[in-house]
Parts: C-alpha cells; sequence; structure tokens
C-alpha cells in the first residue's frame, strides 16, 4: 500500500451499547496502526446519541479496554467525566438540529410513519420500498421520521492511497433516515456532522459498513459547508467467528473485559487474535496485529 498522501485525522467511533469484542480490537488496531504511517492524529469519539442504549459500564469499558490493549489516541476524553463533560454527543445536538432544518429548508427530506414491521412485511429483507415517498405527510406529524429523498447515483469514494473509485448507490440505503421518530438525529447524521466537526479525514471501518459509507458521502453533498467529501476512506476485512460469521455485541461475541478477568494479558489478547486470522506467532501489540492483515 502507498505510504502518501498524509492525513491529520482519524478516528475511533466506539457505540456504547455493549463490551468491546475482538473485532473491535481489530479495526482499533488498524487505525492506529495506519494513523502512525500517515502521520494522523487519533480522536475517540463515542457514538452515543442513542441514550437509550448507552449504559455507563460500557462506555467506561471503552476507556478501560483501549487502555489494557495499550492502543493510543490524542483527542477526546479520557475518562468517563470528561466524555460526559465535554464530549458526548447530546452536547451538539443544536448542530445537528440545524443540519435536519437545513435538509428540510431544502425540501430534501420526507416524513415517514412506516414501521420496520410494516416494511418486513412487505421486503422480506427490510429494505425501503418508498412507500411514505409521495404520500405528503407532514413533517411536524407525530411519530414520522425523516428520510432523505435519494436516487440511483454513482458515488465516488476517495480512497487512502488517493484514488477516486465509483460505487453505485446501494438499494439498501435508499430514502434512509435522518432523522428517527424521536425527534433525534440518526447515525448517519451525526457520524457525517461529526467527522466534519472534528475535521476527520480518515476514516477506517470495516467493510460492512461499505453502504453507511455510500450512505454519508450521499448525505454530505446535501449539506451546508460540506467538507466530508475529502475524506478518505479505508475499509478493512472483518474479523470471523468459527461460523463465518462476523463478530458482534449483538451476537454475544466474547468481549475483551471477559479475556482481561480471565487474567489475559494484552499481548495473549492480540496473539488470539491473530490465530483466528490465520498466524500462528505471537503477537505482541497493536503495531504487529495490523502488520499481519495490512502487509
Amino acid at each position: 500500500m502507498n505510504k502518501a498522501p498524509a492525513f491529520k485525522k482519524t478516528r475511533f467511533a466506539p457505540t456504547p451499547s455493549g463490551y468491546l469484542h475482538l473485532g473491535n480490537i481489530l479495526s482499533f488496531a488498524i487505525t492506529a496502526y495506519l494513523a502512525k504511517q500517515r502521520g494522523a492524529g487519533i480522536l475517540l469519539r463515542i457514538d452515543d446519541f442513542d441514550r437509550e442504549r448507552t449504559v455507563e459500564k460500557y462506555v467506561q469499558d471503552i476507556f478501560d479496554t483501549l487502555n489494557f490493549m495499550e492502543i493510543p489516541w490524542d483527542e477526546g476524553p479520557r475518562n468517563f467525566s470528561q466524555y460526559e463533560r465535554e464530549y458526548s454527543q447530546v452536547h451538539r445536538t443544536e448542530m445537528y438540529q440545524k443540519a435536519l432544518q437545513a435538509l428540510r429548508g431544502a425540501g430534501n427530506v420526507f416524513a415517514c410513519d412506516c414501521s420496520r414491521s410494516k416494511i418486513a412485511a412487505i421486503n422480506a429483507d427490510s429494505r425501503y420500498p418508498g412507500t411514505c415517498r409521495n404520500r405528503g405527510l407532514s413533517l411536524d406529524a407525530d411519530n414520522v421520521s425523516w428520510r432523505l429523498f435519494t436516487g440511483e447515483c454513482e458515488i465516488a469514494v476517495k480512497t487512502i492511497d488517493g484514488r477516486l473509485i465509483h460505487k453505485l448507490f446501494p438499494a439498501g440505503m435508499n430514502d434512509f433516515i435522518v432523522r428517527k421518530k424521536d425527534g433525534l438525529a440518526s447515525y448517519q447524521l451525526t457520524s457525517v456532522l461529526d467527522d466534519q466537526y472534528f475535521g476527520v479525514d480518515l476514516v477506517v471501518r470495516g467493510e460492512d459498513l461499505w453502504p453507511s459509507t455510500l450512505a454519508q458521502i450521499c448525505l454530505s453533498g446535501f449539506l451546508p459547508g460540506n467538507s466530508f467529501e475529502d475524506t478518505a476512506f479505508y475499509h478493512h476485512h472483518l474479523l470471523m467467528d468459527n461460523t463465518g460469521e462476523k463478530l458482534s455485541k449483538s451476537e454475544g461475541a466474547v468481549s475483551v473485559q471477559y479475556l482481561r478477568k480471565e487474567g489475559k494479558t494484552s499481548a495473549e489478547v492480540y496473539t488470539l487474535i491473530g490465530k483466528m486470522l490465520g498466524s500462528n506467532t505471537p503477537v505482541e501489540n497493536f503495531y504487529q496485529l495490523a502488520e499481519l492483515v495490512l502487509k
């Protein structure tokens, strides 16, 4: 992989909805490695805007796990109290709401009252069928989400080596939600705005998040002062379990917290991840783990 160009900032962006697992560590390790190679600082941004799913012990686990695994970051909270006081996404609510109103003012969103079960009854893959696109529901009605008018288009994505690649907008993201029924901004919107706000110009994420990448680049084109289209992306392979499924919190993947309490050292955890990647050599740190994937 070409070492140029350099970047200013990348980020870790965990969601505090469960304990961090080995797949998270692989992603953090790759991010930290690429940051070191490209001269970028690392921001720790905790995606906590979904307050119903945010649990204090899971926020604390982010700090505990990063410190235990000796994965560095340069900007962002160092502990729970600083996170709550200065860095929670709640403090950027006004910024999110201004963006939503800008989208509304430009006629880029429509109201939708469909439930997940209603959509699933129409499409087995839960793909939104455009039911409310032309219904003219009021954006001020109760219990409606706001969806972005999307269309079939080609999205240009800047890669870490400076190339532009073109991908079709994923059908599964058509008319994706930008404001939820509770009135709060969606993940796709808060993620784009936060990356712009903090000056992130390199996003490293798993290859399962390609649809989100394309949706966010699309969304950024509708936002005032857009700088997100200049952001570069690197999508890495995922860590799989022994059934071939990706590790996830929702499926009960083994957490680093559990392994730590079992007496494992950070090197033993790194080596375990290495074995899952097919390596039989000891792995001492995040740098060596990332090299297994990137070299």
